[in-house]
């Protein structure tokens, strides 16, 4: 019943507050207590996480604006001059260290000012080179600086080699930094061996181990440092690229199409069809600048995207003025057809609260027919490119016809649904009804809940006899299988 009232609640269709399962109001309000404690702990944590989240973005740039590689450049560019900015002030009181010292903070503020330019003027791509040639000049001159290959300098050969290869977006350019990069590593070498007046010894044993240990400590520290930074910007688009797949493709065949990059099709004996479409579209469109049609077409299509989801349903696919989605799909159940009549009854009532809004206002107002039909059908993704999770068969065929025939501003429904849902909804008959193509199709009109199963008896929102009896098929159904 828990499962029932959270799939239902805040739609049209408002679950009664009342309970009728036998459960102690005791046990329920201990349960509320519970519940309540644990969502505030949960608001919190995504309060703070919410906030972390907008200064990174703030920081080093919006992911739904910037890209993985400027993120990372506008990170990386700013982690480097913190630390040698920082760096710079740990060693003002050395002594004979005034060129490193100018050194750290000469080209801190370089970096600072990669940083603002990547950053605040998306300059990020014709920064790479000045970029890379400013990290290894530091690194080299901070090397001869530091006693050569004898000190602890030439580490910092390593990550900034790594920030390099990080950055890179052509493998041409790779190729060159790592040649570049080895370059350097031979010249100094070359140095060292062969003019060693040119490096800067330490004064004693004891200089040289501090500062060896120093710099390798923060060269592990600053390495560990760019993993993450990676690492936290890789599940950044990971994350990005599952949210647009699942805004394509239900989640579990978005799993399969990620593990095996096919999805098989799978047949559905028993599944229910959706089909809304509005009336005189082409006419009101004509009214309408581009723009306005959009905007329209968008806000209705959001509030039928929440109430499908909210009924457990799955949205195909929306062509032009019209609407598709599907129950029992691809999680089979057996209240699909249920699912989608208290849908549709959602949808018919956004959409009569729209128009009631646009025609006070003076507006053009849209009406809307919906069709209604079960039956069995095939499930899959087609394509490869801009690939779709869509359905197939004659039920599909048959729903869209139903909706084609029906009246603006009612539901229409097949002899098979009406079967499914007689016992939950009043159903007005029609008769046989032709339909293009298919004949004459027996319909029926949806026009509430039952009486019974309402509160108040007014047919909008379900009481708890509904919820029993929903529960009920659910259960059965899955007893069955």
């Amino acid at each position: 019943m828990a499962l029932t009232r959270s799939i239902l609640r805040g739609s049209s269709f408002e679950v009664a507050p009342e309970r009728a399962d036998g459960f102690a109001v005791t046990a329920d309000s201990a349960r509320a207590t519970v519940d309540s404690e644990r969502t505030a702990t949960d608001s919190e944590r995504t309060t703070l996480a919410d906030s972390l989240a907008r200064a990174l973005a703030a920081l080093f740039g919006d992911d739904r604006r910037f890209s993985l590689e400027h993120r990372l450049f506008n990170t990386i560019s700013l982690l480097n001059a913190v630390t040698n900015l920082v760096g710079a002030l740990g060693m003002v009181r050395l002594v004979n260290r005034d060129l490193l010292v100018l050194l750290q903070a000469g080209t801190g503020l370089l970096f600072l000012a990669c940083y603002y330019l990547s950053r605040f003027r998306n300059a990020f791509r014709a920064l790479y080179w000045p970029f890379v040639l400013l990290t290894l000049g530091f690194v080299f001159t901070n090397a001869l600086e530091n006693s050569g290959t004898t000190g602890g300098a030439h580490y910092y050969l390593i990550p900034a080699l790594v920030i390099a290869v990080i950055l890179s977006d052509r493998t041409r350019t790779t190729a060159a930094a790592v040649c570049l990069f080895a370059a350097a590593t031979a010249v100094l070498l070359f140095v060292e061996q062969s003019h060693p007046a040119w490096i800067k010894p330490y004064a004693d044993p004891r200089e040289r181990f501090f500062d060896i240990s120093a710099n390798l400590l923060f060269v592990q520290i600053f390495t560990g440092a760019l993993v993450l930074v990676l690492t936290r910007n890789l599940n950044q688009e990971r994350r990005k690229s599952d949210r647009l797949l699942l805004n394509v493709l239900p989640e579990q065949v978005a799993q399969e199409l990620k593990e095996t990059e096919r999805v098989a099709p799978l047949e559905y004996e028993s599944a229910t069809v959706l089909f809304t479409d509005f009336v005189g579209f082409t006419g009101i469109a004509e009214h309408l600048s581009p723009q306005q049609l959009v905007e329209e077409l968008d806000g209705c299509f959001r509030e039928f995207d929440r109430i499908a989801k909210r009924h457990r349903l799955e949205k195909i696919k929306t062509i032009g003025d019209a609407y598709m989605a599907a129950g029992g799909v691809p999680a089979p159940n057996a209240t699909h057809a249920v699912d989608c009549v208290l849908a549709a009854l959602g949808i018919r009532r956004a959409v009569d609260e729209l128009m009631a809004r646009n025609i006070a206002a003076g507006r053009p107002h849209w009406r809307l027919r919906i069709g209604i039909n079960t039956g069995r059908l095939v499930a899959g993704v087609v394509g490869r490119e801009k690939f779709a999770y869509d359905v197939w068969g004659d039920t599909v065929n048959t729903a869209s016809r139903l909706e084609s025939s029906g009246v603006a501003g009612e539901i229409n429904i097949s002899r098979a649904t009406y079967e499914r849902v007689k016992e939950f909804f009043a159903c007005e008959p029609r008769g046989l009804v032709a339909a293009k193509g298919k004949g004459e199709i027996e319909m029926f009109f949806v026009r509430r809940l039952r009486p019974e199963l309402s509160r108040g008896g007014e047919g909008a929102t379900p009481n708890e006899k509904f919820f029993e009896m929903y529960e009920r098929l659910s259960r059965a159904a899955s007893a069955t299988r």
